[in-house]
């Protein structure tokens, strides 16, 4: 029997066959227990999961060509589901837990759906509440654990499960055997910032080359761990739950809820991370915040550890180690003070963190890898099955997002826009074929909508997004990317954004660090209400911006800022 860690089958349903053929009893995902253990779960089960699933989805109709769609946090049922809609030969569909009813409904039937997997009551609510707008909808199966529904067009997972047991497991295998490469896997649905969200077709090809390209990038291996925390419904958590584990065998633990994530870092302390810029902002002002605090002999110590980290990452991000002197000295300084800074915030055993989605400074990645957690920057979209260029471990610049990942062609256009092109690029949009004529041109390049640079060295530089390039009453444009990544450099201010399309002058609506904050209220001697509404705060917030102005030409500066009273929802 092959030990093999990676399939390199045509499609991840034929990869997760082979997982569970050629490893059946190694752990594929991991669920927490009551008592506060993780169950672990086999890839053979992992398999006669998603084979009873799909047998399901066969008796509802779902073949190939059907659709799906999937509404709740991550659970093994989500993936299960999603990958059961593949193997028939369908594409699932991922909707955002915080959708409202009638965004839940248009994702719904704009993918035609007719099978829908929720997590909960609450859930259900927005189904339900449009349901005479869903003609196609024929069943609504629950995730396990969720309370019973009496309606007629509701199942509980079980008893879902068991309407398949009529079909013959031999049909799901064929069904597997017949998925070409070029047909349509998933949908992935946009934001809809600009209009209603346009459905991303993803083709087998797409994901499997994809998965197995990137995390060949580092090295990844079947010991390796993540933790599924972000939203399923999102390319990047697919390439990280799904599609990345299926293709190279490694584990996923499933995270509680979004607010555990802290607590399952410290436990599970994952080999992989991926992140959002704001998790990693998070994790950096938490331990600045620590190291402020200490004071005499241990300010000195963790000001020498964080110099050596900087000479020591400088090497690594160049695929180079440290040897010599400096060696001993990383080998000190980790012991004394990397270690302990990493276990406390669960990533003492990582060996890939990845930043995406979204910008994140340089500043916060260069803090953090002078206490020897490196991050790399990824950047891309969900046209292109997440990632157009990458940071790798052997050649890394902070400030830039790395470069083409391996097969894929990535060029400046004459406007400074971002083209792509390679076995990663979609398909097209879900029915609307002059969007899919504007992003995908006749040579097959896909047109980013961001602005950037390359180097030398082919690392490429996001300078800006083509759509949200700032015009000034006076005629100057700015490019708002670089100003508010400094104003979030500030201790106190967690989010920016910047205003000033037809306007005099540059404004900005900010948003404070709830944690920063009570660390400023507490050295002022007042409450973090009191500090709220305070002069002093508001005397410290204007010496902040002023200080990032200086950064910026003048027509850049921000002359006016409000802050807001609500956090930003997701």
């Amino acid at each position: 029997m092959t030990t093999t860690s990676t399939s390199r089958a045509p499609t991840v349903p034929a990869r997760l066959r082979d997982q569970a053929r050629n490893r059946s009893g190694a752990p594929a995902y991991h669920v927490l227990q009551p008592d506060g253990s993780w169950r672990a779960t086999s890839w053979a089960v992992y398999y006669d999961e998603v084979l009873a699933c799909a047998r399901a989805l066969s008796a509802h109709g779902v073949g190939k060509g059907g659709r799906t769609a999937v509404l709740g946090f991550n659970r093994p049922e989500w993936c299960v589901f999603d990958l059961a809609t593949m193997a028939v030969g369908g594409a699932p569909a991922g909707i955002y837990t915080t959708c409202s009813p009638p965004e839940v409904q248009y994702i719904i039937e704009h993918a035609e759906a007719t099978v829908v997997l929720l997590e909960d009551e609450g859930q259900w609510a927005k189904v339900d509440a449009e349901r005479d707008k869903l003609p196609k909808l024929s069943r609504v199966v629950m995730m396990k654990g969720a309370p019973a529904i009496d309606d007629p067009l509701v199942l509980s997972w079980e008893d879902f499960l068991q309407e398949g047991a009529a079909v013959p497991p031999a049909d799901i295998d064929r069904a597997i055997d017949e998925l070409e490469p070029a047909d349509l896997a998933t949908l992935i649905y946009t934001s809809g910032t600009t209009g209603p969200p346009k459905g991303v077709m993803l083709t087998h090809a797409n994901l499997a080359w994809t998965a197995l390209v990137v995390a060949d990038l580092f090295e990844i291996r079947p010991t390796d761990r993540v933790l599924s925390y972000l939203p399923l419904s999102h390319i990047a958590e697919q390439m990280f739950t799904l599609h990345g584990p299926i293709t190279h065998g490694f584990q996923v633990y499933f995270a509680e809820s979004i607010d555990r994530v802290p607590d399952h870092l410290k436990d599970v302390q994952p080999t992989i991370l991926f992140a959002v810029p704001r998790i990693w902002e998070k994790l950096h002002a938490g331990i600045a915040g620590k190291l402020s605090q200490a004071t005499g002999v241990k300010a000195k110590l963790a000001a020498w550890a964080m110099g050596v980290g900087r000479e020591v990452s400088a090497l690594k991000c160049r695929g180079q180690a440290p040897s010599g002197l400096l060696g001993l000295q990383y080998k000190l300084a980790d012991k004394l003070i990397f270690s302990k800074v990493k276990a406390a915030v669960g990533v003492s055993e990582m060996h890939v963190g990845i930043s995406g989605a979204a910008p994140i400074a340089g500043e916060v990645l260069e803090f953090l890898a002078s206490l020897d957690i490196i991050v790399h920057e990824v950047y891309g979209q969900s046209e292109d099955c997440g990632p157009t260029t990458f940071n790798r471990p052997s050649a890394t610049r902070f400030g830039t997002v790395g470069q083409a990942v391996p097969g894929v062609e990535v060029a400046i256009a004459d406007d400074g826009e971002i083209i792509v092109r390679g076995p990663n690029v979609f398909a097209g949009y879900l029915n609307d074929k002059a969007a899919t004529a504007e992003a995908l041109d006749e040579d097959g390049w896909l047109h980013s909508g961001d602005l950037g640079a390359l180097d030398a060295d082919g690392f490429l530089s996001i300078t800006g997004r083509k759509k949200e390039i700032i015009i000034t009453a006076g005629g100057k444009n700015i490019a708002p990317k670089n100003i508010e990544a400094a104003l979030k450099q500030t201790e106190l201010i967690a989010e920016a954004v910047l205003i000033g399309d037809r306007r005099k002058f540059l404004s900005a609506l900010v948003w404070l660090d709830d944690e920063a904050l009570a660390r400023k209220a507490e050295a002022w001697g007042m409450d973090v209400d009191a500090a709220r509404g305070s002069e002093r705060l508001q005397q410290q917030l204007d010496q902040d911006v002023e200080g990032v102005n200086a950064l910026f030409a003048r027509v850049e500066h921000v002359r006016k800022f409000t802050v807001c009273p609500e956090p930003l929802s997701v």
